[in-house]
């Protein structure tokens, strides 16, 4: 399981990264102590920092010089900074990528897929496909096979059943799945979650799957 670390002061944003990335089944570890961030590096090896610039005690163009004293590891900055001049400061300090606030993770998480793959191979080291109860899901092209059926999922549907997925066995709350298929829920109606799961729902009935998703009242959802 490839291993993330998040260098962010914000713990709403530090929090909604990490959820993400544990949704598409990534390991997190989240830094709180800032005066410690390259002891927790040492300490956990992770494969990829996200990193914030404006932090507490030092800022994050000092602690990517210190990583890269000791590693190789590629590294996203977070800013809320976007001038060109922040961009081209952090890919000369030693940084891989730049991420500018407010973003959307679903961009997040491809730059994140994006650097592990040019640096780890990580598309040969990882599988691109879940099976689970004669269901196929292909993480490359957002498709569904059942039993030589190919079914055209959405965006949304292809989320929420990559979560569920990634989560089989355990319940899943309505709220944990909106914040993962939009960064800001409070502005989403809660009856457009239950409307894409209703339309995944037929899709994977209608290729001969009764029953797959099934609904815990005042819990969420899980695929058993």
């Amino acid at each position: 399981m490839m291993k993330i670390m998040i260098v962010e002061d914000d713990e709403t944003v530090r929090e909604l990264i990490s959820e993400s990335l544990q949704n598409w089944g990534f390991e997190t570890i989240e830094v709180t102590d800032f005066k410690k961030v390259l002891d927790v590096f040492q300490q956990e090896e992770p494969h990829l920092v996200l990193l914030d610039i404006t932090l507490p005690v030092f800022d994050g163009y000092y602690w990517v010089q210190k990583i890269r004293e000791v590693s190789k590891a590629p590294v996203i900055f977070i800013s809320s900074r976007d001038t060109n001049a922040d961009s081209i400061m952090s890919m000369n300090m030693g940084g891989d990528d730049y991420v500018t606030k407010p973003f959307a993770t679903d961009i997040l998480i491809a730059k994140v897929n994006a650097l592990l793959r040019r640096t780890y191979d990580y598309s040969k080291a990882s599988s691109s496909t879940l099976e689970h109860n004669g269901l196929t899901l292909n993480m490359e092209n957002s498709s569904l096979v059942i039993d030589d059926t190919t079914v055209e999922l959405s965006k949304n549907e292809f989320q929420l059943l990559l979560i569920l997925l990634k989560n089989k066995g355990k319940i899943v709350s309505r709220e944990k799945l909106l914040r993962a298929l939009w960064d800001d829920e409070r502005f989403v109606d809660d009856n457009t979650l239950t409307v894409n799961i209703n339309r995944l729902r037929k899709k994977i009935e209608g290729a001969g799957i009764a029953g797959y998703i099934e609904t815990k009242v005042g819990q969420g959802y899980i695929i058993p």
